[in-house]
C-alpha cells in the first residue's frame, strides 16, 4: 500500500505564547529597520512599530483562521499557500499604508516602497514560519516519544508482583477458593488497565478502586506488615485522572517502604479535591539502616509519571518526592479539566 503524503504541520499561532513570540520578532525587526535608517527620531520608531506589529499580527490572525484548512494540504503545497498568505497580507497592508500616508487624492503609488516592504515582510515571515514549523515538529516528535514511554509504563507490571500473585492464587485454591477467585479478579483488572490505551482518563474513583485491588493482593502476601490509611476529602464526582497514575506510586510505597522493613508499616493515602485542582499525597516509612535496597526503580517510576503529566497537562501539574520525618512523601497535583487534556 502506498504511503500517505505527509501533511503540512501548521504552526499554532492561536496561543498566547506564539503571539508573544510574533510580537517579539516583529519588534526586533523594528529595531533593525530603525537603526539602519537615516532618521532615528522616536516618531519614526513609533510609526515603524505600529506598521510592523500591524502586519505581523494580521498575518498571524490569517494563518490562525486558515490553520484547519492548511493542515489538510501536503507539505509543499501547505507551505507555499501559508507563505502566499503572508505575502498577500503584507502587500495589501503596505499598499494601504502608502495610501494613508499620502492620501487618496490621486498621488501615484510608491511601488518601490510597497514592493520593498512586502519583500522584507515576506523574508521575515518565511523565517518565522520556518521557526514555528520546526518547533511544532519537535513538539510532535517529543509528544510521540513521551506517549511511547506512557505506554511502556502502563504495560509494565513488575515480574515479582506477577509471580507472587500467581503463587498466592496457587496456595489458596485448595484452602480458600473464594479468596483465590477474588485475587484472580483483582489481577485481571490490573492487567486490563495496563493494556488500555495510553493517556486514557478514567474516573478518580475507578483509579482508587484499582489501587485498592492492588493493595488487597499485596496484603495477602505481606499480612499484618502492611497497614493502609485512606483519607478522601471532597467529591469525586466528575473528577478524572490519567489511567494508572496512582497505582505505580502506591506500588513504590509498598515495594520500597513496607517490604524491606521487618516490622512493616503504614502507608497513608490522602486525596483532596477542591473544585479546581486534585492533590494526592502518599507517604510511607523509610526502611531502617541495613534494610534499604536500590532506589533506581523508584526514581524511574517517578520520572515516567512526571513525563505523563508533562504530556497531558504541561506546567499545570507537578509531582514531588521528598524524605520528611523518616518517611518518604510523594505529592501529586493536577488541574481539573473538562473534555480531555490540556492543549499543548
Amino acid at each position: 500500500m502506498a504511503d500517505r503524503p505527509q501533511q503540512f504541520v501548521v504552526p499554532n499561532l492561536c496561543t498566547a505564547t506564539a503571539l508573544s513570540l510574533v510580537v517579539l520578532f516583529a519588534q526586533l525587526l523594528v529595531l533593525v529597520l530603525w537603526v539602519a535608517g537615516s532618521d532615528l527620531s522616536w516618531l519614526r520608531f513609533a510609526l515603524l512599530s505600529f506598521y510592523v506589529q500591524w502586519v505581523a499580527l494580521t498575518c498571524a490572525g490569517a494563518l490562525c483562521l486558515l490553520r484547519g484548512w492548511l493542515a489538510t494540504l501536503p507539505v509543499v503545497v501547505g507551505a507555499l499557500v501559508a507563505f502566499g498568505v503572508v505575502m498577500l497580507v503584507a502587500f495589501t497592508e503596505s499598499l494601504l499604508a502608502d495610501r494613508l500616508l499620502v492620501g487618496f487624492d490621486g498621488v501615484a503609488v510608491n511601488w518601490l516602497d510597497v514592493g520593498r516592504s512586502s519583500l522584507i515582510a515576506g523574508i521575515i515571515g518565511g523565517l518565522a514560519l520556518r521557526y514555528f514549523y520546526v518547533q511544532q515538529r519537535l513538539r510532535v516528535q517529543e509528544q510521540a516519544e513521551l506517549q511511547s514511554r506512557i505506554q511502556a509504563l502502563q504495560s509494565r507490571i513488575r515480574p515479582h508482583f506477577l509471580f507472587n500473585s500467581m503463587n498466592i492464587i496457587a496456595s489458596l485454591i485448595a484452602t480458600d477458593p473464594d479468596t483465590a477467585e477474588t485475587v484472580v479478579e483483582d489481577l485481571s483488572d490490573l492487567f486490563r488497565a495496563s493494556l488500555n490505551d495510553a493517556g486514557n482518563q478514567v474516573p478518580l474513583a475507578d483509579e482508587l478502586d484499582l489501587c485498592q485491588r492492588y493493595v488487597r493482593i499485596e496484603a495477602l502476601r505481606l499480612g499484618d506488615r502492611l497497614q493502609m490509611d485512606w483519607k478522601i476529602e471532597g467529591s469525586l464526582d466528575n473528577v478524572r485522572i490519567p489511567l494508572l497514575t496512582l497505582q505505580p506510586l502506591l506500588e513504590n510505597a509498598i515495594y520500597h517502604g513496607i517490604q524491606p522493613r521487618a516490622d512493616g508499616g503504614t502507608v497513608h493515602v490522602g486525596v483532596q479535591v477542591d473544585g479546581q485542582r486534585v492533590r494526592v499525597r502518599i507517604d510511607n516509612p523509610l526502611p531502617q539502616e541495613g534494610e534499604r535496597g536500590s532506589s533506581s526503580g523508584n526514581r524511574m517510576a517517578l520520572d515516567n509519571i512526571r513525563s505523563r503529566l508533562q504530556v497531558l497537562y504541561g506546567e499545570r501539574a507537578w509531582l514531588t518526592a521528598e524524605e520528611a520525618e523518616n518517611r518518604f512523601v510523594t505529592t501529586l497535583q493536577f488541574p481539573l479539566l473538562e473534555g480531555g487534556f490540556a492543549d499543548q
